[in-house]
């Protein structure tokens, strides 16, 4: 079974969307992978999700409040196949956490999925409005299709 971990600053925007939307398209196709996800920062451990981040993909009838908030450890590296963190910093973060280039193999910003070696963010909607969250849904939905797709092959 692959195992996958979304990666954004809390924990409780980017990552947990990414999670839940990857959770939905894993189930729906039938697929073999477990999905996580952390956040490189401390902020929120053990929280529920944004509550703007449960009111946007429940719009995609996507119900993520079980989610919890947890912060990402050095060990995640060998419990994961593949870390994907939402933007730079946080891929900087998690890799200077990795202990060798297997470790850091397994990171892959979500963007590049779609535009190869651009290393495009997923923005933070946490300071915005609800439009930001819709965006950001919008740009998740798109990577994981060509993630899953990628795995798939």
């Amino acid at each position: 079974m692959q195992k996958i971990l979304t990666v954004c600053l809390g924990n409780i925007c980017r990552s947990p969307m990414a999670q839940g939307i990857l959770r939905k398209k894993i189930s729906e196709r039938g697929m073999d992978i477990k999905v996580d996800s952390a956040g490189t920062a401390d902020y929120h451990v053990n929280e529920a999700p944004d509550p703007r981040s449960v009111e946007t993909l429940l719009k995609y009838d996507n119900d993520i409040s079980d989610l919890r908030g947890r912060q990402f450890i050095t060990e995640d590296f060998d419990n994961f196949d593949l870390i994907i963190p939402m933007d730079e910093d946080n891929y900087g973060h998690i890799i200077k956490l990795a202990r060798s280039k297997e470790d850091s193999r397994k990171v892959k910003m979500l963007m590049n999925y779609l535009y190869p070696g651009e290393n495009i963010s997923v923005p933070d909607p946490y300071f915005g409005g609800p439009e930001g969250f819709d965006r950001v849904y919008e740009m998740i939905d798109k990577a994981t299709d060509k993630l899953l797709q990628d795995i798939q092959r």
